[in-house]
């Protein structure tokens, strides 16, 4: 029996809270995940793991009864494209699987911590109030945010909400997210763009009511997010679903400012239209409301945005850097 299973444990917060769980010594654990990608390898190899199971073997393994029940399992797997319109494979990879987990989890006595998203809370007209009345009124504004509503729906309906605790992360960056193509944050996608030709560039804004780089998000940094995850684990009687986040919402201009300040350059920052097929799914505004999970006993601090992100630039980029040199 392993320890600990965390699915998504080469992904971007998955192997994150391996690296939190490995700062622990924890290293009883069972890592599934799908390797579509040479940076989920460079994630794995950073990490100490007892084994790995791909994600169809390890659900065919846990249907036919093959899977010891760990202490805690970490529920982070997912296709997480806010882009994806396969209705059917959303259904099944993100809302079935994660039923089946939990069910099973409850079934055996393992802690089950699963990750829910903020984008279920859709164009932030009911706020971002993580109450369980507000939960069913939600509308998002996509089927990768369908898909996560859909099994918070569930563990509201079946009365499980006591047992278990999901996460709705907010806009989550740092190390460990160079795998994933269109959805990595702008940090990791512009730090090289800023190194080779001094400029950024930002989405303008097709709202009156935002200025060009104003729209604004709660930036969460992953080594924070994987802290919070892990009290969960620490803390069974902190049950429900929880907003992961700072609290605080910040502007796109304060993460580009906050990068260029990193990488000791003077902020360079150009505005380009967004896409017409982004526009009407396009959230202006996320800010978690942090109460819930504060009033559970949760005191995991968020880093301010620009601390994060110039651990980030230090932590990664520049060490990748001279990792080539």
């Amino acid at each position: 029996m392993s320890t600990f299973i965390v699915t998504g444990g080469a992904g971007l917060i998955g192997s994150n809270i391996v690296r939190e769980l490995n700062a622990r010594g924890e290293t009883d654990i069972l890592i599934v995940d799908h390797l579509n990608h040479p940076g989920k390898k460079t994630n794995l190899d950073k990490l100490e793991y007892a084994s790995y199971q791909d994600r169809a073997a390890f659900r065919a393994a846990l249907r036919a009864g093959d899977i010891a029940a760990p202490s805690g399992l970490f529920h982070l797997g997912a296709c997480s494209s806010t882009m994806e319109t396969n209705q059917a494979y959303l259904d099944d990879n993100n809302t079935g699987f994660t039923r089946e987990l939990c069910q099973w989890c409850l079934g055996n006595g393992a802690r089950f911590v699963y990750a829910s998203s903020a984008a279920t809370y859709g164009d932030g007209a009911l706020g971002y109030s993580d109450d369980d009345a507000v939960t069913p009124k939600l509308q998002p504004l996509n089927l990768y945010g369908w898909s996560k509503q859909k099994f918070d729906l569930l563990a509201l309906q079946e009365g499980v909400l006591d047992k278990i605790a999901g996460l709705k992360y907010f806009n989550v960056f740092g190390p460990g997210e160079d795998h994933k193509g269109d959805m990595r944050s702008v940090v990791n996608k512009s730090y090289a763009v800023i190194r080779d030709t001094g400029r950024i560039a930002l989405f303008k804004s097709h709202r009156p009511d935002y200025a060009d780089g104003e729209q604004d998000r709660d930036f969460v940094y992953v080594k924070d997010a994987a802290k919070v995850t892990v009290w969960l684990y620490d803390h069974p009687e902190a049950n429900g679903i929880f907003n992961c986040g700072t609290g605080r919402a910040r502007t796109w201009v304060d993460l580009a400012r906050s990068l260029f300040a990193a990488m000791g350059r003077e902020p360079q920052i150009d505005f380009i239209d967004m896409p017409l097929a982004l526009r009407d799914k396009y959230q202006y505004h996320t800010e978690a409301d942090m109460r819930k999970l504060r009033a559970a006993g949760c005191d995991v601090p968020f880093r301010p945005l620009e601390e994060a992100v110039a651990d980030y630039v230090r932590s990664h980029f520049e060490t990748a850097q001279a990792g080539k040199a």
